[in-house]
């Protein structure tokens, strides 16, 4: 068979995926499929489709020049039927295994994998060699076509199946952080990079969070956290850098708006089997009386239909531990009405199994976490003037936190790098 059909055979491949159908719609993986059939088009046309596959596959997540690289990223990330089999486990043993062992789906399967190697193998040698026109042409209008570098794609059906099965599949494979959003777990490709080293003062506080989350991804009993206290005190900070810290072994965060409380069943449903632990965030709860979301962040904390999974826990921030909202109005009445109305207020704290305070810090703690923070970016200056500086800054500030603090030693960093007194 000659070069041309060989190029025509794998066109017909690949537009007859199935299993992995949905690569089809990727921008990169459309592009190349209309390069295969450009086979028939004028130079100028083919020579437009090269540079519109060439620029996509310069716009991956991987080495500019790298096919094999690219169509890898592309079938471990996908969600198919098959990806998420094997990422609950369904592939080798448990309640599928005979199904996806005897079915024409695994057959299916092996075929779609045969063709993306075939196309990940494919070279600018072949393409140009298979395009009919090129001898009229001669060789010198196809010498400026930018030049891709192949590889071969690694990847074997067993090998795959482990992959999902430690990392799950889709985005949930490829992200580690999430927001909700009307109906969509959206990814958030650069979450915001703090860690547990870098919250200075803390560590004491903190420590119960840690030890939960450390159980959670053991496979132990662990709980709902609430975290509540003063502003800027790193409550928010502490969670997200729990996340950096143990998402290799395979943690995830989906920040869940108030709003969009009541799709907490839509995510449990979405996450349920997956081999990855989950927090979901909820980032500064207040309630005024009467929100339908109170109640439904009661129902899913403990009561509702709609049962937390093994492998996610809530972990909310909060400036107040009353977070139902209540003025000197809601307590006329006798003492029952009055005790019935901070018991309601108190219910839904109580419902986590984790509290954790973060109290701002007194003068001598403050000034703790400034030397810490200091001393972390190697500035040189003289410890008395680093803490005057540094209050008057609280001062101006409206108060002590550890935000202020790195608000503080970022404006000082930058001051005495061009030389300027504090």
């Amino acid at each position: 068979m000659n070069g041309f059909n060989q190029i025509q055979l794998l066109h017909i491949k690949l537009s007859a995926l199935s299993v992995y159908h949905g690569l089809l719609r990727d921008a990169l993986i459309r592009s190349l499929d209309a390069l295969l059939d450009g086979m028939k088009d004028a130079p100028d046309v083919f020579a437009a489709r090269w540079g519109e596959f060439f620029s996509l596959l310069s716009a991956e997540d991987c080495r500019a020049e790298s096919l094999s690289d690219a169509i890898y990223n592309k079938v471990v990330y996908d969600d198919n039927v098959f990806t998420r089999a094997a990422a609950g486990g369904e592939i080798f043993g448990g309640g599928a295994d005979k199904s996806w062992s005897d079915g024409c789906t695994l057959s299916a399967v092996h075929r779609d994998l045969a063709t993306l190697r075939e196309l990940a193998a494919l070279t600018p040698q072949a393409l140009l060699e298979a395009y009919p026109r090129r001898e009229a042409f001669g060789d010198a209008p196809f010498d400026i076509l930018p030049r891709w570098d192949c590889g071969s794609m690694d990847i074997t059906y067993d090998g795959i199946v482990r992959f999902h099965m430690a990392n799950g599949c889709g985005e949930y494979a490829r992200y580690i952080a999430f927001v909700r959003r009307a109906g969509h777990c959206v990814p958030i490709p650069n979450p915001d990079f703090v860690t547990l080293d870098s919250l200075k003062g803390y560590e004491t506080v903190r420590q119960p969070v840690i030890d939960n989350t450390l159980a959670f991804l053991s496979g132990l009993p662990a709980n709902n956290c609430l975290l509540y206290g003063d502003r800027g005190t790193g409550k928010s900070s502490t969670v997200k850098a729990l996340l950096n810290e143990f998402c290799d072994r395979g943690l995830r965060l989906i920040e869940l708006p108030k709003p969009y409380l009541s799709e907490y069943p839509d995510i449990v449903q979405e996450i349920a089997g997956l081999p990855l632990k989950f927090i979901i965030f909820i980032d500064d709860l207040s309630f005024q009386a009467g929100d339908e979301n109170y109640a439904a962040l009661k129902g899913v904390l403990e009561g509702g239909i709609a049962s937390r999974p093994d492998n996610a826990l809530i972990y909310a921030t909060t400036n107040r531990r009353h977070m139902l909202n209540e003025a000197f109005s809601d307590r006329r009445g006798d003492e029952i009405h009055a005790s019935d109305t901070i018991q309601e207020s108190l219910s839904l704290s109580d419902r986590f199994g984790v509290q954790v305070t973060f109290l701002a810090p007194d003068r001598t703690n403050y000034f703790r976490i400034i030397h810490a923070l200091a001393q972390e970016r190697r500035l040189r200056v003289d410890a008395l003037e680093l803490e005057m500086a540094a209050e008057r800054w609280a001062t101006l500030k409206g108060g002590r936190s550890p935000r202020t603090a790195v608000q503080f030693i970022d404006d000082a960093e930058a001051r005495l790098a061009r030389g300027l007194a504090l």
